[in-house]
């Protein structure tokens, strides 16, 4: 399990969006890429999620993209890891009916 520390977003413009994919979030820890996020939209190929490299590469449907943004803006601590030939993105455990502070 990996501390996500940072990310950056890019869209893929086209019918066919790039190598399958119509948008990835890169998560980082510190400065380190520790994963992709990819989103295909229907109808596109999805690939299996993969590591190569020590970088998660984890797939997901169009319709998640603002979920997952939502969780990376609005929460903390974040972990992303790899198991049973998936990727795994999630917050740390928090106590119920905490407010986010502004």
């Amino acid at each position: 399990m990996v501390n996500v520390t940072g990310y950056h977003i890019l869209f893929y413009g086209s019918p066919t969006g790039y190598q399958t994919n119509r948008a990835q979030i890169s998560l980082y820890n510190k400065t380190k890429v520790v994963a992709y996020v990819r989103f295909n939209d229907p109808g596109m190929t999805f690939e299996n999620d993969y590591v190569s490299g020590d970088i998660i590469r984890m797939h997901l449907p169009s319709t998640m993209f603002e979920n997952v943004i939502d969780v990376l803006r609005n929460e903390k601590p974040i972990n992303v890891y790899f198991a049973a030939n998936r990727g795994f993105l999630g917050t740390g455990k928090e106590p119920v009916g905490e407010e986010e502070t502004p």
